[in-house]
């Protein structure tokens, strides 16, 4: 299995091969695409992308916890944290898929 990872740049450049934009605006329509993602999920807004899974935020409350490092008791502050469940398509493409 290949421990290769796809870039923000990756993205750009597949999007101006594929559709012939120019690289400035393939690097602007992915910046849009990911700043609108994430102005949802500061809004506390699910985003659901058909065929490929649901981003959510979800609201973790304080506990106590400890410190890896020293073994230490801490306090964890309450937060929200940002969730992905894949589709059920996108599940069986990867689980169908040959790696390579």
């Amino acid at each position: 299995m290949s421990d290769s990872v796809v870039v923000k740049s990756d993205l750009v450049n597949e999007i101006h091969k594929n559709l012939g934009l120019s690289q400035r605006e393939s690097k602007e329509f992915v910046d849009l695409f990911f700043e609108e993602i994430r102005c949802s999920l500061e809004k506390h807004q699910s985003v659901k992308l058909a065929g490929f899974g649901n981003y959510r935020t979800r609201h973790k409350r304080a506990r106590p916890g400890r410190n890896p490092k020293t073994g230490m008791d801490a306090s964890i502050s309450e937060r929200y944290v940002v969730t992905f469940r894949a589709s059920n398509k996108l599940r069986e493409q990867v689980k169908n898929s040959v790696p390579g």
